[in-house]
């Protein structure tokens, strides 16, 4: 007689995953609201040309330094630009740029993190020390040094923040991967002959892919920040890119004459990555209380 190992996909622990996300949700007003607000920005940079009143890259010199008014809500910069229409275009530098870096460290944590954690012996040791020396480093002061070596500019900007984050992903892949690798699945599937891929793919990633759907969430808003600093830096987008960070950037140089200006890039930066924080915090209480019974 054959015998089989019942297996889980990875759907199907997705969706039970967010099936238990989506429940405890409903009862946290809190993580309802951080997730309306992400939907409300994902909305903003899919339709910011129907959305925004002006060209954000159009200059006016005569209106600079506008004040809030009916024409211009949130005033105009020192080039006469709206202050609105780019505070809306910048929310598609500030997504697509955390998206290019969480999934760069995506790539590079999950895969080393899994390997090194189902490997063991020399091979986790030599990847770990690797992460280790990223970590050890500041993560800004990491940022800024590859910026420096690759050249400015937002790819390379993002490049550099998802090597820094990429050692976050595979400590957590690691350590999923070691805390169920001696489980009596495992080993079955070893003993059947299945090969390390299959085994890696059917039974030990639906179980790392929970804790990393965290890490993701948080992830995202620090990648947020990361890029509105080196923007801010001057090593982020290239002007005239609408980035929030280049918004930060002009409003310090003017803060004497139109102090105003500091409030709108400043106000997004801080609930964008408030609300990535919610939604992180959110999924790792939810599936916490799922593993231990609670509500």
């Amino acid at each position: 007689m054959t015998t089989t190992l019942p297996t889980i996909t990875a759907s199907e622990r997705i969706h039970g995953t967010a099936g238990r996300v989506w429940g405890f949700a409903r009862r946290r007003p809190v993580m309802v609201i951080a997730g309306a607000f992400v939907l409300l920005l994902v909305l903003m940079a899919i339709f910011a040309p129907l959305i925004a009143p002006y060209d954000p890259y159009a200059q006016e010199v005569a209106n600079r330094l506008q004040p809030l008014s009916s024409a211009h809500w949130l005033g105009t910069d020192d080039y006469g630009r709206d202050v609105l229409s780019r505070l809306i275009f910048g929310v598609r530098i500030s997504l697509q740029a955390s998206l290019q870096a969480v999934a760069l460290a995506l790539v590079l944590g999950l895969p080393l993190g899994v390997v090194a954690g189902y490997r063991g012996s020399w091979v986790d040791t030599v990847l770990t020390r690797i992460m280790d020396a990223l970590m050890s480093a500041p993560s800004l002061v990491l940022a800024i040094t590859i910026v420096a070596v690759l050249g400015s500019g937002i790819t390379n900007a993002m490049l550099a923040v998802g090597l820094v984050m990429a050692p976050r992903f595979f400590r957590v892949a690691r350590a999923s991967t070691m805390d169920v690798r001696g489980d009596t699945y495992i080993e079955a599937s070893v003993a059947l002959g299945c090969s390390t891929f299959r085994t890696i793919s059917r039974h030990i990633l639906p179980n790392v892919m929970p804790p990393i759907v965290l890490v993701i969430s948080v992830s995202l808003g620090t990648a947020v920040a990361a890029e509105a600093s080196l923007s801010f830096l001057g090593l982020g987008a290239a002007p005239p890119a609408a980035s929030w960070g280049a918004m930060l950037s002009t409003a310090a140089s003017n803060m004497q004459l139109a102090p105003y200006l500091v409030w709108p890039p400043g106000v997004m930066i801080f609930l964008t990555v408030l609300a990535f924080t919610y939604l992180g915090d959110g999924v790792r209480r939810a599936l916490t209380r799922s593993r231990h019974g609670g509500n």
